[in-house]
């Protein structure tokens, strides 16, 4: 196809992980009939972002995939005929857990999975201590109306696993997200946070020439010393916002894409043509010291 309708929910969660994806349901629903085909939930929706303290306890939250969440999701993608973008806390195995997004098809099919890739440790982000990074590699997946690539929050500051997921096809880069401002933070600090972290997932665009997805929560979290910073944005091929969400806001959006713009702008701007592919070997190094 070449326009597809893309909604994206932003919303606030709360401890209670029924209610949380009761409440993503209805935003589906509430974006289906808005017109989208394909809707994308943001990171971790089913739960407050637990990762702010090392707790065994969380690892109570966890699911398998498929599992009860997208199972019930299925069923929703199938009655409204759209797309989901679902990510949840996959519990592999005995002592095996992963940040993990799943897609859905039109028709309720379970597509597959795509499991985070770059685990952050931060003061508040402590994901390493729950998720085991991912090792099914970049993923797309051919849903009925587009092929998209997903990739997950801390992935989105990273070229390179936009490089490949656009390379093996991807019409669309999906990011759920889940980062915020620490309420201690200047409005400066926020500022130059929030701008950086919409500027690199816009460069990705410009670099691949694809539309560009990012969704994220909002809402105070960890007993109000995270304001999550809402945020959303679609991205056209070439870095151009087509829509930007508030920060402190739920909102269900829904924007038309154009899919043939791809190939516009990778037309007039030729930079995969360009790319020296004999030369990049030295990016797989940690660092390149010298002799």
């Amino acid at each position: 196809m070449s326009k597809v309708q893309v909604g994206l929910v932003q919303m606030s969660c709360t401890a209670n992980k029924a209610e949380n994806l009761q409440k993503a349901i209805e935003k589906v629903r509430e974006a289906a009939a808005k017109g989208a085909q394909i809707v994308c939930l943001q990171e971790l929706f089913t739960s407050l972002y637990f990762c702010d303290v090392e707790d065994y306890d969380n690892f109570q939250l966890a699911e398998p995939i498929p599992g009860p969440s997208t199972d019930s999701l299925s069923a929703v993608a199938k009655e409204l005929g759209v797309v989901i973008i679902a990510s949840l806390f996959e519990k592999r195995t005995q002592g095996i857990y992963h940040n993990t997004t799943a897609v859905l098809d039109a028709d309720g099919s379970y597509l597959g999975k795509y499991r985070k890739m770059h685990i952050p440790d931060d003061p508040a982000y402590y994901e390493k201590f729950y998720f085991t990074p991912g090792d099914l590699g970049y993923k797309v997946f051919k849903t009925k109306f587009a092929t998209i690539g997903i990739l997950i929050c801390w992935d989105q500051w990273y070229p390179e696993a936009a490089r490949i997921t656009a390379l093996m096809g991807a019409e669309i880069l999906f990011y759920p997200t889940a980062i915020g401002w620490a309420t201690s933070q200047d409005a400066a600090t926020n500022t130059e946070q929030y701008n950086a972290w919409q500027t690199i997932q816009r460069s990705h665009a410009v670099a691949n020439g694809v539309h560009v997805v990012s969704v994220n929560r909002v809402g105070l979290e960890q007993n109000g010393a995270m304001q999550f910073w809402g945020g959303s944005f679609i991205s056209n091929p070439f870095g151009s916002l087509l829509y930007l969400a508030s920060h402190d806001k739920e909102e269900v959006h829904v924007q038309e894409l154009d899919l043939t713009k791809t190939d516009r702008y990778r037309t007039h701007w030729p930079f995969l043509r360009d790319r020296r592919i004999d030369s990049y070997s030295p990016i797989v190094k940690r660092y390149i010291d010298e002799d």
